[in-house]
C-alpha cells in the first residue's frame, strides 16, 4: 500500500486543487510503479507559514527578504 504525504503551506488551496493533487499522485504511482490506485493513500498536510522555514527564515520573513532583493534593496541571506 503506497503512502504519499504532500506538505504545503496553508495559503488557500482549494478543495478542487487538493482533489487534483490526490488524483495526480495516485495516477503517477500507477503509471510509474504499477501500484493499485485502490490501495494508494495520499495525505495532504497544510502547515501555517509561520511554521515553515526556508533559508533559515520563516516563510513570511523569507518572502519579504526576496521582495527587497528583487527591488534592489537589502541582499538576501
Amino acid at each position: 500500500m503506497p503512502y504519499v504525504n504532500i506538505r504545503i503551506t496553508r495559503e488557500g488551496v482549494t478543495a478542487e486543487q487538493k482533489r487534483e493533487l490526490i488524483a495526480g499522485a495516485t495516477d503517477l504511482l500507477q503509471r510509474v510503479l504499477g501500484k493499485n490506485p485502490a490501495t494508494t493513500v495520499v495525505v495532504i498536510d497544510e502547515v501555517d507559514v509561520d511554521n515553515w522555514g526556508i533559508g533559515g527564515l520563516p516563510v513570511p520573513d523569507y518572502r519579504a527578504a526576496q521582495a527587497r532583493k528583487a527591488v534592489g534593496g537589502e541582499p538576501g541571506r
